[in-house]
């Protein structure tokens, strides 16, 4: 997927329930984790790639209250919604991989589960080192494989259900796509970083049930629009939520999530 396709196909969701279905079981554990490890580092200049509606810009905003926080986006809507969500920074619609910002302009860069977007990492890697000052680091994480997400692998699941011939591949191709921490690490020092911490984290989800996670992502990630390329919505949806319940459970769900947390130093 091109930067231009993937800014289309998000352009073509809904932030909305991308925000309300799926921020708070999927992003928003590891938002506060990732705000943590930041604040530890006492940043005064902030700019976060790929921020989407805001969740990690939030948890910024509340974990370093003294820092200038920059966030970006590729997609408008996901900058309008993202700044109205967390109007306390500084909101601009920006390609990773050509950076609108002076050299040495931040002390630290963060990004979750955004680097699996970019459709040359060590092109936006070296980009990120450019807009760092001396000293400065990149923190960003990435999703683990995909068996070792339970709500993706449900999702995924259910998708192969409801289309055995041709299952949509985006979450294993994409988000789960880049899962391999030692060959992000490469990437950060193709790019010039020393690799300075590297873990894998996991976390538990929680949602209200699993018809709530498979409406986020039919409605409100590229999986939509993978959906609507093969055919009946309405009864896709009943397929994913009918086998994703059968993996999950009845009510609120839980499940574990495994990422990988990397940073690099100039």
């Amino acid at each position: 997927m091109t930067g231009s396709d993937a800014d289309r196909r998000w352009a073509e969701s809904m932030p909305a329930a991308y925000e309300q279905y799926l921020v708070p079981v999927l992003f928003r554990p590891f938002a506060a984790d990732l705000a943590a490890r930041a604040a530890v580092l006492r940043p005064g200049r902030i700019l976060e790639l790929a921020a989407g509606t805001g969740v990690l810009t939030s948890a910024l905003l509340e974990a370093v209250p003294t820092a200038e926080v920059t966030a970006t986006d590729l997609n408008e809507a996901m900058v309008a919604f993202g700044a109205a969500r967390a109007p306390g920074a500084v909101w601009r619609r920006a390609d990773a991989q050509r950076l609108p910002f002076p050299d040495a302009a931040f002390d630290l860069v963060v990004c979750q589960f955004g680097v699996m977007f970019f459709p040359d990492r060590i092109a936006a890697f070296t980009e990120v080192r450019r807009v760092l000052a001396s000293g400065g680091r990149f923190l960003f994480s990435t999703w683990g494989p995909l068996p070792a997400h339970g709500f993706d692998a449900a999702v995924q699941a259910g998708l192969e259900r409801a289309f055995p011939a041709d299952p949509p591949q985006f979450l294993p191709t994409v988000p789960h796509g880049y899962s391999d921490p030692a060959l992000a690490a490469a990437d950060l020092r193709a790019a010039g970083f020393a690799v300075e911490d590297e873990l894998e984290l996991t976390l538990e989800g929680r949602a209200a049930s699993a018809a709530d996670v498979a409406t986020g992502f039919l409605t409100g990630t590229p999986v939509r629009a993978a959906v609507e390329e093969r055919g009946d919505g309405p009864a896709v949806r009943a397929a994913v939520i009918e086998e994703m319940t059968r993996l999950l459970g009845p009510g609120p769900v839980t499940a574990p999530m495994t990422a990988y947390v990397l940073r690099g130093a100039v």
